[in-house]
């Protein structure tokens, strides 16, 4: 199994839910993702999202866009972004991690060269945004032969025969888009999602994280009763964008603890 599976697995045993903190890579310092990454897993994240930066995010609010921008101005490339998960896995064998971005970069790099420079440097997982499922069955292919895994979003407007086509060849895990807006968005329907996991668990047989919208304990632990996993990024992007170096890690870390501690409250609730 891949990282994330064992992962899932583990979690699944132990009756817990899968915590998964998004950052985007170089924000809002070059030098701190490595650090911020091993922070976050000491405060007990389980998956690591690292959003690779690029200039026409159509998925994400403002909050995401403006950590883009900022790593873009430091001229953070793909090639950074792999760097960085290199020097994270020189300390952290275990914790899995998903590159999530856009298809422009993936294409520039080289599809083919950016799954083995991915697998090279311990990535374990890639979400591409803009990548439909139908048509990158052969990156999707690639990246299974190298034992890491194709994610894919779904969205309240998806049909179930887009969930049946996702749930095909997805692998790892599914990223359920809570709301229909972007990142960030402030108007999470908690009752929506409860109603919409179980339509997605009918096509899907991967576990089932749920994002954007997500801000505190409260909707974390609501999404968590009805899903595997509850990820987050706008608000920990918002915590620490103007945040001193030497504050980033302690205040993202502190944020993630409290949600850490409210989501294993549910420990042994099924979903």
């Amino acid at each position: 199994m891949s990282r994330i599976q064992t992962t899932f697995a583990r979690l699944a045993a132990q009756g817990r839910k899968a915590l998964i903190p998004y950052v985007t890579a170089g924000d809002p310092y070059a030098d701190v993702t490595v650090d911020l990454m091993h922070g976050m897993v000491e405060a007990g994240a389980d998956v690591i999202e690292l959003g690779v930066p690029f200039s026409d995010p159509m998925a994400d609010g403002p909050v995401i866009q403006r950590a883009s921008e900022r790593a873009l101005l430091k001229h953070i490339s793909t090639v950074h972004v792999l760097a960085m998960v290199r020097a994270f896995r020189e300390t952290d064998a275990t914790t899995p991690v998903v590159l999530m971005g856009y298809a422009n970069p993936v294409e520039c790099h080289g599809p083919d060269r950016f799954v083995d420079d991915a697998k090279a440097a311990g990535v374990d997982g890639v979400l591409v945004v803009d990548y439909p499922p139908q048509e990158c069955e052969a990156f999707a292919a690639r990246l299974h032969a190298a034992d890491m895994d194709a994610i894919f979003l779904l969205a309240p407007t998806s049909t179930d025969a887009r969930m049946a086509e996702v749930g095909r060849i997805a692998t790892g895990y599914v990223y359920y888009v809570s709301l229909k807006g972007v990142t960030g968005a402030g108007h999470l329907d908690t009752d929506a999602v409860a109603r919409m996991v179980p339509r997605i668990r009918a096509q899907v047989h991967v576990p089932v994280g749920v994002g954007f919208g997500i801000r505190d304990a409260e909707t974390a632990v609501a999404v968590a009763r009805v899903s595997d996993a509850v990820v987050i990024g706008s608000r920990i992007i918002q915590l620490i964008e103007n945040e001193p170096r030497e504050r980033v890690v302690p205040v993202a870390a502190g944020f993630l603890r409290e949600i850490r501690a409210a989501l294993d409250t549910l420990q042994g609730e099924t979903a």
